[in-house]
């Protein structure tokens, strides 16, 4: 009789230990790291780029150069919530999404603002994604862009749509938006909400003979009130980067880019915005101050020289970009918040009457001071 009771309490204590039903075997999941966003004909299509980790993983026998295989799912339905029903009908594995780090949007979806805001809604809801997620627009389809490789064939992580600080160190110009960032833009007065736009460039890079294409970040959409309003290049944004508190770096051209005469590396920019008013109307004054030094020198200036014509061109670069945001009717300076934040109730009751309020003379001075650090490993000229 003991041993009976000893073995009948034994069994109760097995029974009432906890097990491991709910258990996953992680290597035995589709581990999301992008997620794209699209909406035709009624219907949200979203795309998944799934990655293997133990190819991407660096350990002792991984291989560099050997090509990493990228997996794409893709789900359509009249809500985000079905479309990403449709991925799990196909997905064989369950499919985990708290390694995301990058969300890219069509221009279909970013066209409507309401979808925007219902697809970004349901994202931020759901526990396993974060809200320190990059967030980009395209105009490419998105199976092209999540089928990138990095160069010498390393991680997909390691492209510019994962790791845009990377590029950002060496050659600062569109900063990066995360998407804890871009909501606070969309709900700020007088702040107008900027998208970088990612594309596929196919003429920068070979491997032997065989041409590799490069994700590159080539502009981007401004909107306003949740709704866009417009795209600028790259080209059109070379103004917005000295205004910029977080610039590293960046270069430019003297006197010109068709005739220049020395390149030049700008750090570190402050910036003060200046609202003034004349006649009831608001104006806005720019002070900049930025560091530089001289990368190449192809005829012989005095250092003095080359800061004065480095402060024309960046006067030059603002005013352009200034006229460029005019055009789609958009604060890309960000004037209008700088007098949102010193006056908020002549900025209420300049704003009652006219959602956007800047002219094209309401830019008036902008003083730029340039201060040359060093002329590299050779002396330069002092005067």
């Amino acid at each position: 009789m003991s041993k009976l009771k000893l073995l009948l309490g034994c069994l109760l204590c097995v029974l009432s230990l906890t097990g491991c039903w709910n258990s996953k075997d992680i290597q035995n999941m589709a581990y999301v790291t992008a997620l794209g966003l699209d909406y035709q004909d009624g219907k949200y299509i979203t795309y998944v780029q799934v990655l293997n980790f133990s190819n991407v993983a660096k350990t002792e026998n991984s291989q560099i150069g050997n090509v990493i295989p990228v997996w794409i799912g893709r789900g359509e339905g009249k809500t985000v919530t079905e479309s990403f029903n449709a991925i799990y009908a196909t997905s064989q594995i369950r499919v985990f999404w708290g390694h995301v780090k990058a969300i890219v949007c069509t221009e279909n979806i970013l066209h409507r603002g309401d979808r925007m805001k219902e697809a970004y809604d349901m994202l931020n809801r759901y526990r396993e994604i974060r809200y320190n997620i990059l967030l980009y627009g395209t105009k490419e389809p998105l199976q092209d862009i999540f089928a990138q490789k990095s160069i010498l064939n390393l991680s997909p992580l390691d492209t510019i749509m994962y790791t845009p600080a990377q590029i950002f160190s060496q050659r600062s110009y569109i900063l990066p938006v995360y998407g804890f960032k871009l909501i606070a833009q969309y709900n700020e007065a007088g702040n107008p909400a900027m998208l970088p736009s990612l594309t596929i460039d196919k003429e920068g890079w070979r491997e032997d003979y065989k041409v590799k294409s490069m994700l590159k970040i080539n502009g981007a959409y401004f909107f306003r009130k949740q709704q866009m309003i417009g795209w600028l290049s790259e080209s059109d944004l070379q103004g917005y980067r000295w205004l910029q508190r977080k610039l590293e770096r960046s270069p430019i051209m003297i006197p010109n880019e068709r005739n220049p005469s020395a390149a030049v590396v700008l750090l570190h920019p402050t910036a003060k915005i200046k609202p003034v008013f004349e006649n009831g109307k608001p104006y806005y004054n720019i002070r900049l101050k930025i560091e530089a030094y001289l990368d190449e020198l192809a005829k012989e200036i005095p250092e003095k020289e080359i800061e004065k014509q480095a402060s024309k061109v960046v006067e030059q670069q603002i005013r352009y970009t200034y006229k460029k945001g005019l055009q789609i009717r958009s604060d890309v300076l960000k004037l209008d918040q700088s007098l949102y934040r010193e006056y908020p109730d002549k900025w209420h009751e300049l704003h009652q009457s006219r959602e956007f309020i800047l002219e094209e003379d309401s830019l008036k001075q902008i003083h730029v001071q340039v201060e040359l650090l060093h002329t590299g490993k050779y002396k330069g000229r002092q005067n």
